[in-house]
């Protein structure tokens, strides 16, 4: 009753049916307090940030409201007519308020005993979203008729249509008719058709009740309506109308690229920009922006251009997720998801929607034992059914972290693997590719043959033959960055992106590097008076300890000791004692300042275990220090977002690569040698199988807690981590070598053809000596190890000698008595 008597005030008032006076009192009466109609011109419609990767392709939105804004010229004349004919054709001729329509209104609500219809203009509209609370009082009603004339006078007609058009909620998140179009229709506002507009018309009278995924019978009845007052109004032909009610309606939404691949990488993005966006900055930069924070995010309407490459992207992620897999079935059979009763076991398989596209391109499904015998078990995946050969089982033997996998055997009994009611992961043999990094695991199991697995071709009366699979509790990271652009163009920060696991282990995940540290210590030491071609001494020895303590001694982990060696052999195969003593002889300060100049962090502490990497970095900052290996000495701070533009294109903020003399290109040159050498002939000799030249370093800390690879080309830096998220112990030979390099591999046999084969050049001040492997000195007759090694011209050696440090010789038991003084 108070909804009707608001409209016979108001179309009274607007009719001049009431006296001067009262008008003017009822004008008074609502007009105190009224908002000023300027805060319209000054108000900034929430719209959606848009991310973008390196290709231009669209990476994800940031939003509060999904709205995206659109000129009157972009949307086709028959949608504006569709919302004329719906809410207000009346809309050019009446000045804000149309007295005849609240007056139909009020009349017609009081013969039906409802409020169904409304009489508000477009304009009423706008003033009640923008100016007005949503409350329903006869102060509130006349308020909005007041404002709406002055508003007309204010913005004039078309500003108001603009306002409302990109303003009005469409239900199922959508603001505005270009998100609408795109959630309803997977169009943009100017590919609709006649008979579709008349659908978005008819949504915001009641969006929820006329949602066309939930009622299509509702929101048909709604345009048919539509459809109608546009040919009641002439704004459509009879041609036209019966054309558009029988035109069919595909009801389908854009997909949705947020947090999908590069999931990881997009939410480092949105930290960054909140950070960068905060107040202080804004108004340092003279930013060109009114929001800040989190809010300039989320409703700024921004265009953010980032570093990132899809197609490194995924296959990072792919790598890892693989290699993780990989890792997991190492580690053995951990058990089931869950086991469940007899009584529960039918309705779980009624609930499990299952068809085969779901194992397509290597997913995964969840299935529940029905059957096991020592050769197979038979699994129910919804209608369907399914067999798991226990060939496929030979991984899942009882986890014990104190023996290798080879050690271990191979299970050859799946009685002993699973039990009927068990529900557990699957993947079909013959699946091939790669499943979506988000939504579904991605099998890395070797047992599938060739054959690729076909969908299409599965019968609901033969079983499918599947591999049993488990999800890995291991967590890890990729971090690749662009040398030559200075970007970071792939970030994988752990097994899947989820609102249950959003920790990015590449940017935010301090682990110890272990070895993948050692080319930071033999850097120092290039500028400290040692080449690539010092003898250094691989010897067991003790360290002194504080009272009370035990004394250290640096072990290698093979528990071996190679005597007098190169330098270039010590780093090729990572031995400890050769470094700690190097670190000795240089001393802690000069190795501390050296990672400072390659960017890693903190307060390092002079510490002869900082050497074989006891100091923690994220892996993202442990490949920015090695760029300096391949980019002649320049360190790169990678690059994330490269720019910031307004909704209209201006530009907000630009940001250039970050790159800075770290050390001396000479310096960079042996070390990018050196470091190649450990690929050739040490511990990353797998890498070899990529067929260029690549340098890099692996990394395994104590009790294999922490697996690393840092490889690099000319082109690209890429580091790998791999651990638990509680550094517990991963387990027998889980190194760097084998968990970290093969995801390395993997990813760049994946990125690597998009870079045209290069060597690291050469830089002036070089000089190539080929220099026995026993002595150090110029390779002779008499030598039968010699390497050719770059050293700073001037330092290489110069007397030529073969095999004289070899034991009983008296100048050679001078040398290693000369050795331990120095090392």
């Amino acid at each position: 009753m108070k909804r009707f008597f608001t409209y016979a005030l108001v179309a009274a008032t607007t009719l001049g049916l009431l006296g001067a006076g009262a008008i003017f009192g009822v004008y008074i009466w609502a007009s105190r307090d009224l908002p000023s109609i300027t805060k319209v011109h000054d108000y900034q419609l929430p719209l959606v940030t848009t991310v973008y990767a390196r290709d231009g392709s669209v990476m994800g939105y940031f939003y509060d409201e999904k709205r995206f804004l659109v000129n009157l010229e972009q949307m086709p004349p028959h949608l504006i007519n569709a919302f004329f004919a719906a809410e207000d054709a009346d809309f050019f001729q009446h000045h804000g308020v149309n007295p005849k329509a609240i007056l139909r209104a009020f009349i017609a609500n009081m013969r039906s005993g409802d409020s169904s219809q409304g009489g508000s203009t477009i304009t009423q509209q706008v003033v009640k979203r923008l100016l007005l609370t949503p409350e329903k009082t006869y102060e509130r009603k006349v308020k909005e008729a007041i404002l709406s004339y002055q508003l007309e006078k204010f913005l004039g007609k078309e500003q108001i249509l603009y306002l409302y058009l990109n303003q009005i909620f469409f239900g199922n998140n959508a603001y505005g008719v270009e998100a609408a179009a795109r959630t309803y229709f997977a169009k943009h506002v100017e590919e609709l058709t006649l008979e579709e507009s008349a659908v978005l018309a008819g949504l915001p009278k009641a969006p929820s009740r006329n949602n066309p995924y939930r009622e299509p019978e509702n929101i048909k009845t709604r345009q048919m309506y539509v459809l109608g007052q546009m040919l009641d109004k002439n704004f459509i032909t009879k041609a036209e109308y019966e054309a558009a009610i029988t035109a069919p309606l595909n009801y389908k939404s854009m997909p949705e690229p947020s947090w999908t691949v590069g999931s990881w990488y997009l939410e480092e993005v949105r930290r960054q920009l909140i950070e960068f966006l905060k107040e202080e900055n804004v108004q340092q930069y003279n930013l060109p922006l009114s929001l800040y924070g989190k809010e300039a995010v989320y409703q700024g309407g921004l265009h953010v251009y980032t570093a990132m490459e899809p197609v490194h992207q995924l296959a990072a992620e792919t790598a890892l997720r693989a290699g993780l897999n990989a890792a997991c079935q190492r580690r053995g059979w951990r058990g089931p998801i869950e086991h469940l009763a007899e009584e529960t076991r039918a309705s779980f398989n009624k609930k499990n929607a299952f068809t085969p596209e779901t194992l397509v391109n290597a997913g995964w499904a969840k299935a529940l034992v029905t059957a096991v015998s020592k050769d197979k078990a038979e699994v129910a995946l919804g209608e369907y059914t399914g067999v798991i050969s226990v060939n496929t089982m030979g991984w899942a033997r009882t986890p014990n972290t104190n023996i290798s996998p080879e050690g271990a055997g191979k299970m050859r009994d799946a009685t002993k693997v699973v039990s009927v009611g068990d529900v557990i992961w699957v993947s079909a043999v013959g699946a091939q590719g790669t499943a979506n990094p988000v939504s579904v695991p991605a099998s890395t199991s070797k047992n599938n043959p060739v054959a690729a697995y076909n969908a299409a071709a599965v019968s609901k009366t033969a079983p499918i033959p599947l591999a049993l699979e488990q999800m890995p509790d291991l967590q890890g990271a990729v971090a690749s960055i662009d040398v030559a652009g200075g970007d970071l163009v792939a970030i994988a920060g752990g097994y899947a992106f989820s609102p249950e696991s959003q920790f990015n282990r590449a940017t935010q995940a301090l682990r110890q590097p272990g070895s993948s540290f050692k080319p930071i210590v033999y850097s120092a030491a290039l500028d400290n008076g040692l080449t690539a071609g010092s003898i250094l001494l691989d010897s067991p020895f003790a360290l002194t300890a504080a009272e009370g303590r035990t004394a250290w001694t640096p072990g290698n982990f093979d528990g071996k000791f190679l005597g007098p060696i190169l330098l270039r052999t010590a780093l090729a195969k990572s031995r400890n004692a050769c470094t700690v003593r190097v670190a000795q002889r240089i001393g802690m300060p000069a190795i501390i300042q050296r990672a400072k100049d390659l960017g890693i962090p903190g307060d390092i502490p002079a510490v002869l275990a900082v050497s074989l990497g006891s100091y923690e970095a994220t892996p993202l900052t442990m490949a920015a220090a090695y760029t300096a290996f391949a980019n002649q000495g320049k360190r790169i701070k990678p690059r994330i977002v490269t720019e910031i533009k307004d909704n209209w294109g201006n530009i907000v903020a630009t940001f250039n690569p970050d790159v800075q003399e770290a050390i001396s290109p000479q310096n960079a040159y042996i070390m990018s040698h050196l470091l190649k050498e450990v690929v050739n002939a040490g511990t990353g000799a797998q890498a070899r199988v990529l067929g260029r030249p690549v340098g890099g370093k692996t990394g395994t800390s104590n009790d294999e807690r922490d697996a690393w690879f840092i490889g690099f080309s000319p082109y690209l830096v890429t580091s790998v981590f791999i651990g638990y998220d509680n550094n517990a112990p991963m387990g027998r030979m889980e190194t760097g070598g084998r968990a970290a390099l093969p995801i390395f591999i993997k990813y760049r046999q994946a990125v690597d053809p998009l870079f045209p084969p290069s060597d690291f050049p050469v830089p002036d001040d070089i000089t190539m000596a080929t220099v026995d492997a026993h002595s150090g000195y110029i390779a002779g007759p008499g030598s039968t190890e010699s390497y050719t090694l770059p050293f700073i011209s001037g330092t290489e050696p110069t007397r030529i000698g073969g095999e004289t440090l070899q034991r009983g010789d008296e100048d050679t038991e001078n040398s290693i008595e000369l050795l331990k003084q120095n090392f």
